[in-house]
C-alpha cells in the first residue's frame, strides 16, 4: 500500500498547469475595416507575434487619452479668442510701438495664464 502512495505522489512529467491569471479564457470579437485588419496583421507579422498577442501588448502598454470635457472645450475656445487678440496687439505694437500696448499685453498674458491653469488643474 505504501508503494502505491509513493507512485501517486511522483511527478508524472509534462508542463505544469497554468494558474488562473495566466489562462486565456475570455474571447473578444472586434469588428474592423479591411485596412485596419491588414494594418494589424502587418504590424503583428513584423513583430513576429500573433495578432492576438499584439493586441494584448497594445492593451497593456498603450495609452488612450481621455476625451476633452465640455468645460475644457470652452477654455480652448477662450484661448483661441485670446490668441486672436494677441495677434491684433502685435500688429498694433509694430505700427505704434510696444510702449503703447504694453499694459494690454500684460493683462492678456495674465488672462491666458489663468485659463491655462484652469485647463491643467
Amino acid at each position: 500500500m505504501e508503494q502505491k502512495r509513493k507512485f501517486d505522489r511522483r511527478n508524472k512529467g509534462g508542463r505544469p498547469k497554468k494558474g488562473a491569471a495566466d489562462k486565456l479564457k475570455y474571447r473578444l470579437t472586434v469588428k474592423m475595416a479591411t485596412s485596419d485588419y491588414y494594418t494589424l496583421k502587418g504590424k503583428a507579422r513584423s513583430a513576429g507575434i500573433s495578432a492576438g498577442e499584439f493586441l494584448r501588448g497594445c492593451m497593456r502598454d498603450g495609452q488612450v487619452k481621455e476625451r476633452l470635457m465640455p468645460e475644457h472645450t470652452g477654455y480652448i475656445r477662450q484661448l483661441c479668442g485670446m490668441a486672436n487678440n494677441l495677434n491684433q496687439l502685435a500688429h498694433k505694437a509694430n505700427a505704434a510701438g510696444f510702449a503703447a500696448v504694453r499694459m494690454e499685453c500684460r493683462v492678456l498674458v495674465a488672462r491666458i495664464e489663468e485659463v491655462l491653469n484652469l485647463i491643467l488643474l
